[in-house]
């Protein structure tokens, strides 16, 4: 299949920068996508030409908002193939995880178009007699929208859906090794209808991310930023936005704890950790990264665990054949081996794993992992999870928060008020009793706390992150003065 073109989308119009980036296919070595290299030229067009469109896309009424909207998640849609031959190409996905990917997004779209009536205010009472007070809701200006890879239509459309909702105007920073994925959300939203200017799609080269993202961060009109992707390059986008002024939404990096009490249900715990740590390869953020059972069942979940885990085969994305894909680069590759061998050396025991061909490489689970070793600690990012084995409830739920991360987390439990009381006491935004740490809804309040960031996407939540909350009041009776 021959290389596909992605171009710019400023101000409406398909633009060419003046060099282009070849994102390579990580299974076969040939060139996937040849996209378009912004410069910051490019990045400060978009954003004039976002703050062009935003006065008249802000005074848009809601239900034709919600008209474009629906119109754009029935044209995403209609991309399945592209979707899937361009994540397959780009990332090395399997088929089902891309469209597992635009079944969710076009659910996004869909939330987003429902949320243009409920962006809603307040009368507030007021100790100052005639005066009546309000608390209303405006849209914040042009939005920045920075995406990755991992899940990429998900988090693409995430990254601009309920901002137009808003009555903001967007652009989307796609990621550097999914350019065409993300670009086709793109043509969605063109094919849609929405006016010029109202969304704009910038890619850059590798080597030009710092410059790009911090001219378009730096950009006058740009007024929020939302931003997805590792801790580390979070904490940049961060200190950019904070020298701006400028609020952001962070949704970082994991390192996901499913605990496993000694009442809990084995068989429905091996489903869900299988399908928490291995889905995509384990490149979720909220990938089960950790399992924290309970010395009483932790010998027989093992050995049920270690059971299905070895029926899952990895295998080429494009046939088809198999549950696992590809990792997205060799460096996955490296890192994830270089945390198993670590573990390995200190202790730990290899329950399943094996040699990986290229970026193919098999479902590992290490047993007997302790705080002290790499494997607790950094984020994995790849199809490996560590077994950690705890003397009791409390210190199970000492070992979930004993990390720098706090996303997403599971307890497993056949007392569901018990569930209830540990998932109080863990520390992450997300928590899961009797399901996997991996789950998603577009009306769901979703984000972390510590390292894995601030702020939450989606539902009436992502209402409060993508608008201004302003106080206006109307005097209604003669005013009295002490001067």
């Amino acid at each position: 299949m021959a290389a596909q073109a992605v171009s710019l989308l400023i101000g409406g119009a398909q633009r060419a920068a003046n060099d282009t980036f070849d994102r390579i296919n990580p299974v076969t070595g040939d060139v996937a996508t040849q996209a378009a290299a912004a410069s910051v030229d490019d990045a400060n067009a978009a954003g004039d030409a976002a703050a062009v469109a935003l006065g008249a896309w802000a005074e848009l009424g809601p239900n034709a908002r919600r008209a474009f909207l629906m119109k754009a998640a029935t044209a995403l849609e209609s991309k399945a193939g592209d979707f899937v031959d361009a994540m397959m190409s780009e990332i090395g996905a399997t088929k089902g995880w891309a469209l597992f990917n635009l079944g969710l997004a076009a659910s996004m779209i869909r939330e987003a178009a429902a949320l243009t009536t409920q962006i809603s205010g307040e009368v507030i009472p007021s100790d100052k007699p005639g005066c009546l007070a309000m608390a209303i809701r405006e849209p914040a200006g042009v939005v920045l929208g920075i995406a990755p890879w991992n899940a990429p239509i998900i988090l693409g459309v995430r990254a601009i859906a309920v901002p137009l909702a808003c009555g903001n105007t967007v652009i989307l920073k796609g990621s550097e090794l999914c350019p065409r994925t993300h670009g086709l959300i793109i043509e969605a939203f063109q094919e849609a209808g929405f006016p010029a200017g109202v969304v704009n799609f910038v890619t850059n080269a590798p080597a030009d991310a710092g410059n790009v993202v911090g001219a378009l961060i730096d950009h006058p009109a740009v007024r929020r930023i939302n931003f997805t992707g590792s801790t580390a390059v979070g904490r940049i986008v961060a200190k950019r936005a904070a020298e701006n002024l400028k609020p952001c939404l962070l949704e970082l990096g994991g390192k996901a704890p499913l605990i496993i009490l000694d009442d809990a249900d084995l068989d429905e715990a091996v489903k869900a950790a299988a399908f928490g740590a291995f889905m995509n390869q384990g490149q979720i953020c909220m990938s089960t990264e950790r399992i924290i059972v309970v010395d009483a069942v932790a010998d027989d979940f093992v050995a049920r665990f270690k059971a299905k885990v070895s029926t899952m085969a990895v295998g080429d994305p494009r046939e088809g054949t198999t549950p696992l894909g590809a990792v997205v680069d060799a460096k996955t590759v490296t890192h994830v081996q270089g945390l198993i061998d670590d573990a390995v050396a200190a202790g730990a025991e290899l329950a399943n794993g094996g040699a990986s061909q290229g970026v193919l490489m098999p479902a590992h689970v290490v047993d007997k992992v302790t705080p002290a070793m790499k494997l607790f600690r950094e984020e994995s990012f790849g199809p490996v999870v560590a077994v950690i084995r705890a003397k009791d409830e409390a210190d199970a739920i000492a070992l979930a928060n004993d990390t720098e991360y706090g996303l997403s987390a599971s307890v497993f439990t056949r007392d569901i008020a018990r569930g209830l009381k540990v998932a109080r006491q863990i520390k992450s935004g997300i928590c899961h009793v009797n399901g996997p740490t991996v789950h998603d809804e577009a009306q769901m309040p979703f984000g972390g706390v510590k390292a894995s960031g601030y702020g939450r996407f989606g539902g009436r939540a992502g209402i409060d992150a993508f608008s201004e909350l302003r106080w206006i009041t109307i005097e209604t009776q003669p005013g009295h003065y002490p001067i």
